[in-house]
C-alpha cells in the first residue's frame, strides 16, 4: 500500500544547512563599472608670447638679412650677438662704411669674419685701422683691399698682436714695406712665422737664405708645411733633382700647384730634353711655355748636365 506523507499546518519545514562553508579567503566579489574617460586636454595654437629677449634677437636677425649678410651663419660663428644691441650692430655697420667697404665688402668680411660684429669700435676696430694707416702706411685707397683679403685684422689687438708682427717683419725679415704684405699682421709670430722659419733651416737652408725668401716672396708664411712645403719640396729634390739656390732666388716656386703646374711642365722638359729656369718654367701661360720648350728643342745652345733621375743631360734656358 501507498504509504501518503500528511504535514499539519502546525508543523514546520526547514531545510538542512549545507555542510560546505566558503573559505575564509572568500570575499564577495562586487561588480565595478568602467570610469569614464577624461575628455582630451585641448592644446592651444595660440603661439607663445615673444620674450624682449626674443624678440631683441629676432629684430638684429632681421637687420642682417636686410643687408645681405647671412645672419643665421654670423651667430652660430659668434653667438654674442645675443647680448649685443641693435643699434652697437648698427654702430659697427655704419663704422665699416665709414672705412670705405661697400655693401659687397660688408658681406663678404662678415662672413669670413662675424666677430667684427661684436668688437668694441673705439677699443678695437678703430684702433686696429688706426694702426694700419699710421704705422703698417697702408694708404686709405688700400685699406678696403685689405680688409677684404685679411678681415680678421679688425679684431686684433694692437699691442699684442699687430704691433709685434710688425716689428718682426721689418727687423728680423727685413721687410722694409710691410704695407704691400699687410694681410700678414693678422698672423702669430710664434705659430706662424716661426715653424716655417724652422723649417726651412731644417731642410737646408742656411737662416740668412730662409730670410731671404721670406723677404722675396712673404706669403711663403701663409702656407702649411704639411700641405704645401714638404711634398712640393720633395719633388723637387727627388724627381727634378734641382739646387736649393733656385728656391733661394725663386721662392715662388711654392705658390704653384703641384699636381696641375709643376709635375706636367716637368714631365714635358724631360721629354723633349730641355731644362728651363723655375720663372720660365712655371710663370709663362701654356702656349707661352709650349713656345719655350719648341725654340730650346730648335736651338744649338749648348747642353749642361742637370741632376734629374730620369735623364742626363739638358738644355738650359733662362729667363
Amino acid at each position: 500500500m501507498q504509504e501518503t506523507l500528511h504535514f499539519s499546518s502546525s508543523s514546520s519545514f526547514s531545510l538542512p544547512k549545507s555542510s560546505i562553508s566558503p573559505p575564509k579567503s572568500f570575499k564577495s566579489s562586487t561588480i565595478s563599472y568602467p570610469q569614464h574617460p577624461k575628455p582630451p586636454t585641448l592644446i592651444s595654437t595660440t603661439p607663445p608670447t615673444p620674450t624682449p629677449q626674443n624678440f631683441h634677437l629676432q629684430e638684429k636677425l632681421l637687420f642682417l638679412d636686410s643687408l645681405g649678410v647671412d645672419s643665421l651663419h654670423c651667430l652660430s660663428s659668434q653667438p654674442l650677438i645675443v647680448s649685443s644691441s641693435l643699434s652697437d650692430l648698427k654702430s659697427v655697420i655704419d663704422f665699416l662704411y665709414s672705412v670705405n667697404l661697400t655693401i659687397l665688402d660688408v658681406r663678404r668680411v662678415l662672413h669670413m669674419c662675424p666677430d667684427i660684429l661684436t668688437a668694441g669700435i673705439s677699443t678695437t676696430l678703430r684702433p686696429a685701422v688706426t694702426f694700419l694707416l699710421r704705422e703698417a702706411l697702408v694708404t686709405g685707397e688700400k685699406l678696403p683691399g685689405v680688409l677684404r683679403r685679411r678681415p680678421r685684422l679688425l679684431t686684433k689687438c694692437v699691442e699684442k698682436n699687430l704691433r709685434p708682427t710688425l716689428y718682426f717683419l721689418q727687423s728680423t725679415i727685413g721687410i722694409e714695406d710691410v704695407s704691400k704684405c699687410a694681410t700678414l699682421l693678422s698672423c702669430s709670430v710664434e705659430t706662424k712665422f716661426m715653424p716655417r722659419l724652422d723649417y726651412l733651416q731644417r731642410i737646408g737652408f742656411s737662416r740668412r737664405d730662409a730670410k731671404v725668401m721670406f723677404r722675396r716672396f712673404p706669403s711663403l708664411f701663409c702656407y702649411s708645411i704639411e700641405e704645401n712645403l714638404e711634398p712640393k719640396f720633395d719633388y723637387f729634390v727627388v724627381e727634378m733633382g734641382r739646387e736649393l739656390k733656385e728656391l733661394i732666388v725663386f721662392p715662388q716656386y711654392f705658390s704653384f700647384s703641384l699636381e696641375n703646374r709643376i709635375k706636367p711642365r716637368h714631365k714635358m722638359c724631360v721629354e723633349k730634353g730641355v731644362c728651363l729656369s723655375l720663372p720660365v718654367m712655371l710663370k709663362s701661360h701654356e702656349s707661352r711655355f709650349r713656345d719655350r720648350l719648341e725654340v730650346c728643342c730648335s736651338s744649338s745652345m749648348p747642353v749642361v748636365e742637370c741632376k734629374v733621375q730620369s735623364a742626363n743631360h739638358y738644355t738650359v734656358e733662362s729667363s
